[in-house]
């Protein structure tokens, strides 16, 4: 049926900062401008094992695959994910703390400050980055393995945290102490054609669910707290035609809080690939056409209000691991704004077979032009593109009524991936070199990136601010504790 719808401690890091001043009238892609960046060096480190200096242990850079903006504590969360090498080096996952100065006239970021790492455990143990199969010697066991993508705090100030292999949606306390797990929907999960659980490889071996490396990448709360809602990275393997590499329907999973059920899934549409390969002079370099579904996808979602939300949605080129000096032309890092009124909700629908959505079922709206053409703000301002714009968050309220809007990037430790055997460090030049080792003089490791962009209240129309439970009032301790003296009077 279609249906509608550890501690804690001060740290200051040496960051460049690079300002932006862009004269003229908006580039006609986006209303929203680029007021400056933040640039933290590869080699920072984070607050586990003080004193120590390694990729696995405490390397900071590479934080950003989620941010998230606490407006009533005025702080930043910065999610890394499961840790440098993608997914075969040990690492303790963890959320980083911070906070960030914030002009209230334009909406320039300045004075980067470490304030905590939590680390996630369950049961007194550390969830790990390790895949499953190298973690649990078992690729259907998630156990404690843990890709966490995305991320949102509740009103009660607890965490909700998305992971890539499940894909799982989990709850813990500020401390980073696992409460309980959300029942995601089993058409999601990867399974092998025998409906085995397979939690590591990617197709053929898997034949239904997330695509590997492609799974819960975004993860945002309703205003009011009620619903929580996923989003993938890329459609599922097994909806499209062949296969989930050649499609552009994402799906959108909403959660209620208060069960931690699935309540609902949605279509979110991917920008096409020939509108993305119109924007790369020439043909020489187009993305194929299975990279539709693999190489474009999306890296967040954040709530405006009940119905409305922006996507992050990008390609994977530009300055990182697998591209030090950028060499390969970027078409796309946009934020568009959707919106899930009159969406279908597809939970019981299949897209298997096809790239084109069935008869009667309605994607979300989005909108024709992006809310943030990230890139061309960067290139006309002469700054490099980063590959992995992963985080976005709505700041403070400026005083002119407008909002800073805060993208964060990941360089994955300055890492490689290449999901077996050694892997290496990566220099600003191209130089693997020993992770932990010295990258050639007058380079270093790849850094992370904060930016700033200013929205006008216009352009953020609608948005509604998350709820917070309130704390008890002094008046009211006062009134229980008058009438508590009023009672013991009346006994005595």
């Amino acid at each position: 049926m279609i249906s509608a719808r550890h501690w804690i401690s001060g740290l200051s890091i040496s960051l460049m900062t690079a300002l932006v001043s862009i004269t003229g009238d908006p580039t006609p892609a986006s209303a929203v401008s680029l007021v400056n960046s933040l640039t933290i060096p590869g080699d920072s480190v984070d607050l586990v094992s003080p004193g120590a200096n390694s990729a696995n242990v405490n390397r900071l850079a590479g934080f950003i695959s989620d941010l998230y903006y606490d407006r009533y504590n005025n702080v930043y969360y910065g999610l890394p994910d499961r840790g440098p090498g993608g997914g075969v080096i040990s690492y303790n996952t963890r959320v980083q703390k911070f906070s960030l100065d914030v002009d209230p006239n334009n909406g320039a970021i300045s004075n980067f400050q470490l304030l905590d790492t939590i680390l996630f455990t369950k049961n007194g143990e550390n969830f790990n980055g390790l895949n499953p199969r190298l973690l649990n010697g078992n690729a259907s066991v998630l156990g404690l393995s843990f890709d966490p993508e995305g991320f949102a705090v509740a009103p009660n100030g607890n965490f909700y945290v998305s992971d890539e292999y499940g894909p799982s949606v989990y709850e813990f306390s500020p401390n980073g102490t696992f409460i309980r797990a959300f029942n995601s929907p089993s058409n999601i999960i990867a399974r092998q054609s025998d409906n085995t659980l397979n939690y590591v490889d990617g197709r053929p071996t898997i034949t239904t669910g997330r695509q590997d490396n492609r799974g819960f990448e975004g993860l945002t709360l309703s205003p009011d707290g009620k619903k929580l809602y996923a989003i993938l990275q890329d459609p599922l393997v097994n909806e499209g035609s062949p296969d989930g590499r050649r499609s552009n329907n994402v799906r959108i999973v909403e959660f209620d809080t208060a069960t931690g059920n699935s309540t609902a899934q949605y279509i979110y549409q991917l920008e096409s690939l020939a509108e993305i390969n119109d924007r790369i002079p020439g043909t020489a370099n187009d993305f194929g056409a299975n990279s539709q579904g693999r190489n474009i996808g999306v890296s967040a979602i954040i709530a405006l209000n009940d119905d409305e939300f922006l996507i992050l949605e990008r390609d994977n080129r530009g300055v990182g691991v697998e591209d030090p000096a950028g060499v390969n032309p970027v078409a796309s890092k946009r934020v568009y704004k959707i919106s899930l009124s009159g969406a279908t909700d597809v939970s019981g629908i299949s897209l298997a077979g096809s790239n084109d959505l069935p008869a009667g079922v309605v994607p979300v709206s989005k909108s024709n032009s992006p809310f943030i053409d990230v890139a061309e703000l960067l290139k006309v301002a002469g700054l490099v593109v980063p590959e992995k714009f992963e985080g976005v968050t709505i700041g403070p309220k400026l005083n002119d009524g407008s909002y800073a809007v805060i993208l964060g990037t990941d360089n994955d430790y300055s890492v490689t991936q290449t999901g077996s055997g050694t892997q290496f460090d990566v220099c600003t030049d191209g130089t693997q070199i020993p992770i932990d080792g010295t990258c050639p003089p007058g380079t270093s490791l790849i850094p992370t990136y904060l930016y700033a962009f200013k929205a006008s209240s216009e352009e953020l129309a609608g948005f509604v601010p998350p709820t917070k439970v309130p704390e008890p009032t002094m008046g009211l301790g006062l009134l229980l504790f008058g009438w508590s003296a009023f009672w013991l009077k009346r006994q005595s």
